[in-house]
Protein backbone atom coordinates (compact mmCIF):
# COMPACT_ATOMS: atom_id res chain seq x y z
CA UNK A 1 0.00 0.00 0.00
CA UNK A 2 2.79 2.36 0.68
CA UNK A 3 4.81 1.42 -1.86
CA UNK A 4 2.19 2.18 -4.50
CA UNK A 5 1.57 6.07 -3.04
CA UNK A 6 5.49 6.35 -3.42
CA UNK A 7 5.59 5.28 -6.67
CA UNK A 8 3.95 7.45 -8.61
CA UNK A 9 5.64 10.54 -6.83
CA UNK A 10 9.00 9.15 -8.22
CA UNK A 11 7.76 8.62 -11.67
CA UNK A 12 6.69 12.26 -11.55
CA UNK A 13 10.25 13.76 -9.92
CA UNK A 14 12.38 11.47 -12.97
CA UNK A 15 10.13 12.94 -15.24
CA UNK A 16 10.23 16.31 -14.38
CA UNK A 17 13.95 15.75 -13.86
CA UNK A 18 14.00 14.55 -17.39
CA UNK A 19 11.75 17.83 -18.67
CA UNK A 20 14.45 19.90 -17.17
CA UNK A 21 17.06 18.15 -18.94
CA UNK A 22 15.43 17.99 -22.04
CA UNK A 23 14.87 21.86 -21.61
CA UNK A 24 18.17 22.93 -20.48
CA UNK A 25 20.23 20.79 -23.07
CA UNK A 26 19.62 23.22 -25.93
CA UNK A 27 21.17 26.27 -23.46
CA UNK A 28 24.72 23.87 -23.25
CA UNK A 29 25.03 24.15 -26.83
CA UNK A 30 23.96 27.42 -27.76
CA UNK A 31 26.45 29.49 -29.61
CA UNK A 32 28.13 32.08 -27.83
CA UNK A 33 28.60 36.06 -29.19
CA UNK A 34 32.00 36.96 -28.80
CA UNK A 35 31.26 40.35 -27.08
CA UNK A 36 33.35 42.23 -30.27
CA UNK A 37 30.97 41.11 -32.33
CA UNK A 38 28.28 42.96 -30.86
CA UNK A 39 30.56 45.90 -28.70
CA UNK A 40 30.66 48.42 -32.39
CA UNK A 41 26.54 48.68 -32.21
CA UNK A 42 25.66 51.82 -31.45
CA UNK A 43 22.14 53.59 -30.54
CA UNK A 44 20.53 55.79 -32.77
CA UNK A 45 17.42 57.83 -32.69
CA UNK A 46 15.37 56.88 -35.77
CA UNK A 47 12.05 58.27 -34.26
CA UNK A 48 8.99 58.75 -34.05
CA UNK A 49 10.02 60.56 -30.34
CA UNK A 50 8.69 59.95 -27.38
CA UNK A 51 4.98 60.22 -27.46
CA UNK A 52 2.39 57.14 -27.81
CA UNK A 53 1.46 56.10 -31.44
CA UNK A 54 -2.65 56.29 -32.07
CA UNK A 55 -2.92 55.46 -35.53
CA UNK A 56 -1.20 53.39 -38.19
CA UNK A 57 -2.15 53.33 -41.64
CA UNK A 58 -0.08 52.23 -44.73
CA UNK A 59 -0.26 52.63 -48.61
CA UNK A 60 -2.20 49.94 -50.28
CA UNK A 61 0.03 49.28 -52.96
CA UNK A 62 3.70 50.02 -51.31
CA UNK A 63 4.13 47.94 -47.58
CA UNK A 64 7.30 50.53 -47.00
CA UNK A 65 5.47 53.16 -47.37
CA UNK A 66 3.36 54.04 -43.41
CA UNK A 67 2.23 56.84 -41.86
CA UNK A 68 1.86 56.71 -37.89
CA UNK A 69 -0.56 59.22 -35.57
CA UNK A 70 0.63 60.23 -32.08
CA UNK A 71 -1.35 61.59 -29.23
CA UNK A 72 0.77 64.88 -29.50
CA UNK A 73 3.26 64.49 -31.80
CA UNK A 74 1.41 64.82 -35.41
CA UNK A 75 1.30 62.54 -38.26
CA UNK A 76 5.02 60.82 -39.40
CA UNK A 77 5.81 58.85 -42.82
CA UNK A 78 8.10 56.15 -43.15
CA UNK A 79 9.04 55.02 -47.35
CA UNK A 80 11.69 52.62 -45.92
CA UNK A 81 9.83 49.97 -43.80
CA UNK A 82 10.18 52.16 -40.76
CA UNK A 83 14.11 52.77 -40.94
CA UNK A 84 13.40 56.32 -41.27
CA UNK A 85 10.75 58.80 -40.30
CA UNK A 86 10.03 62.08 -41.23
CA UNK A 87 7.16 64.57 -39.75
CA UNK A 88 4.21 65.44 -41.81
CA UNK A 89 1.86 67.02 -40.15
CA UNK A 90 3.83 70.29 -38.70
CA UNK A 91 2.50 73.04 -40.41
CA UNK A 92 -1.00 72.64 -38.56
CA UNK A 93 -2.21 74.44 -35.38
CA UNK A 94 -2.86 70.85 -33.81
CA UNK A 95 -0.81 67.84 -32.82
CA UNK A 96 -2.46 65.54 -31.64
CA UNK A 97 -3.73 62.45 -34.06
CA UNK A 98 -7.05 60.02 -33.18
CA UNK A 99 -7.11 58.22 -36.41
CA UNK A 100 -5.58 58.16 -39.87
CA UNK A 101 -6.57 56.23 -43.30
CA UNK A 102 -5.02 56.31 -46.56
CA UNK A 103 -7.42 56.30 -49.68
CA UNK A 104 -7.97 52.91 -51.43
CA UNK A 105 -8.39 54.42 -54.93
CA UNK A 106 -6.18 56.94 -54.55
CA UNK A 107 -3.11 56.21 -51.94
CA UNK A 108 -1.31 60.08 -52.09
CA UNK A 109 -4.80 60.87 -50.01
CA UNK A 110 -4.64 60.47 -46.30
CA UNK A 111 -6.89 61.57 -44.06
CA UNK A 112 -5.90 62.41 -40.57
CA UNK A 113 -8.46 62.63 -37.55
CA UNK A 114 -7.32 65.49 -35.41
CA UNK A 115 -7.99 64.67 -30.70
CA UNK A 116 -7.15 62.57 -28.18
CA UNK A 117 -8.69 58.75 -28.68
CA UNK A 118 -8.16 58.38 -25.00
CA UNK A 119 -10.01 60.25 -22.68
CA UNK A 120 -8.29 61.33 -19.48
CA UNK A 121 -7.77 64.64 -17.56
CA UNK A 122 -5.13 65.98 -19.63
CA UNK A 123 -6.24 65.79 -23.17
CA UNK A 124 -5.79 67.45 -26.15
CA UNK A 125 -8.03 68.43 -27.94
CA UNK A 126 -8.56 68.18 -31.77
CA UNK A 127 -9.94 70.55 -34.02
CA UNK A 128 -11.63 68.48 -37.45
CA UNK A 129 -10.28 66.04 -39.87
CA UNK A 130 -7.94 67.05 -42.31
CA UNK A 131 -6.96 65.78 -45.81
CA UNK A 132 -4.14 65.71 -48.11
CA UNK A 133 -3.53 65.14 -51.40
CA UNK A 134 -0.06 64.25 -51.69
CA UNK A 135 1.31 63.20 -48.69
Amino acid sequence: MFERARRPRIQRVAALLGLAMVLATPALFAQQLDPAVYSKLRYRHIGPEGNRVIAIASHPGNRDVIYAGAASGGVWKTTDGGLNWEPVFDNTDVASIGALAVSISDPNVVWAGTGETNIRSMISIGNGIYKSTDA
